[in-house]
């Protein structure tokens, strides 16, 4: 495995900015649900939630396509910017001078839009820099600085949201524009051959481009799995983190009394926490298992911890529940990522990966239906819809577990004749 100092610079920048960008992130956007629903209430942030997830998903289309024409460098700085006045002006919204909800709320429609222009370049430069056999490395490596950002967030934000919330958001906006510097002087621009725009034929370009990325049929099955399993964690920022403030009583932990919206910092600070400190062990644990038989077992791991999490309020069964679904996140991710690096073609892997995008806002759609849900049906009924998300990710899995083995182990070796 390649060593931190043998990455391109573009990773390195990458990792550090993932690192402070998401670390003020985590102690803001788990909590953003219970911010609008105290609001407006848990069936208008339910639909609030699924305008943002639509409008990031259709950026991230034009983002896609784009960055694989005029370069992912220039998208990545126009999305950054828009993304820090989104910051500065949220911020004002929630400022000793303004409380605004509404200006909140379109701040909140602009960052997820931004996140769709930049996300697809982003990936792909990842892709661009990395050779085949370094790439688990790197991302495990981005995975691990992730989930330790927030996990340092997650705990500043159980502690601050709800009296400090516009100092954090001056924070945001800080390493907002440090991380602008950092993408304007001092990442390179990794797409080789940049690509004059017709702006007429933009609409029928990405039709035919996005075309041939649908006809691909397993990487939609694949994309179709991932955001089932992805919209099961993201029901902690929603769902999950709604039902616990208005149902878990306040409770002893440690030596402290915590409520509901602390304890989703601190069940999210948790499983970023173990992701931290145990990523490795169960990484190379799981790469000595039978690959398909672990993938599978992860999956239903993975469920059942969120499906308790999803109906107890006890702290210490939410706090046992929540490591059970971290250890299954744990055992499926290193897997699921090596299969999804295969799949792109050269000239497409932006395309793709906005595609693969819809796992993030298709998941945040999913979950923010079960935010809407969550306000007509009880507990009972909501634990066993997420269950069967689960069952339905792992079944699609199982479906196409032979094909994705043949395309990865495929693609390996025409990387290796490559190189030879």
């Amino acid at each position: 495995m390649s060593r931190f100092r043998d990455y391109h610079k573009n990773v390195k920048i990458r990792i550090i900015q993932i690192f402070f960008s998401d670390m003020v992130a985590g102690a803001i956007f788990p909590f953003i649900a219970i911010y609008f629903s105290e609001y407006y209430g848990a069936t208008i942030t339910g639909i609030l939630l699924f305008i943002n997830v639509i409008i990031g998903l259709i950026v991230g289309l034009y983002g896609g396509y784009y960055a694989d024409l005029i370069g992912r460098k220039k998208l990545m700085v126009i999305a950054g910017i828009i993304r820090m006045v989104a910051f500065i002006v949220m911020a004002i919204a929630n400022s000793p001078l303004l409380i605004s909800p509404e200006l909140t709320f379109l701040m909140a429609l602009l960052v997820g839009a931004s996140l769709g222009l930049d996300g697809p370049a982003a990936d792909a430069m990842i892709i661009d820099i990395t050779k085949p056999s370094e790439r688990k490395g790197v991302y495990s490596l981005i995975y691990w600085s992730f989930n330790l950002a927030f996990a340092i967030g997650g705990i500043i934000g159980a502690l601050t949201f709800n009296n400090y919330l516009f100092e954090l958001l001056l924070l945001l906006s800080v390493t907002s524009f440090l991380s602008n510097v950092l993408v304007i002087f001092f990442i390179e621009e990794t797409l080789e051959k940049i690509k004059t725009v017709k702006q007429k034929n933009i609409l029928l370009n990405m039709f035919k481009s996005y075309k041939e990325v649908a006809g691909d049929k397993l990487f939609l099955y694949f994309v179709l799995a991932g955001l089932l399993l992805q919209s099961i964690e993201n029901q902690m920022e929603n769902y999950i983190g709604i039902r616990l403030n208005q149902d878990m009583p306040e409770q002893s932990l440690f030596f402290m009394n915590v409520t509901g919206v602390e304890m989703v910092g601190f069940l999210k600070s948790e499983n970023t926490i173990i992701v931290v400190l145990l990523t490795v062990f169960i990484t190379r644990w799981v790469s000595k298992l039978k690959e398909g038989r672990t993938f599978l077992l992860s999956i239903i791991v993975f469920t059942i911890g969120y499906v308790a999490v999803s109906y107890f309020n006890n702290v210490w069964v939410l706090l046992f529940f929540m490591a059970i679904a971290t250890i299954g996140e744990l055992m499926r991710v290193p897997i699921q990522q090596d299969f999804l690096a295969s799949i792109p073609s050269d000239d497409k892997r932006s395309s793709y990966m906005a595609v693969y995008g819809m796992v993030f806002y298709g998941s945040m759609m999913i979950s923010s239906i079960f935010v809407t849900l969550g306000a007509f049906f009880n507990n009972e009924v909501m634990s066993l819809l997420i269950l069967v998300t689960g069952l339905l990710g792992m079944i699609i899995i199982k479906k196409i577990l032979p094909e994705l083995t043949r395309r990865r182990d495929n693609a390996a070796l025409a990387n290796q004749k490559q190189s030879e």
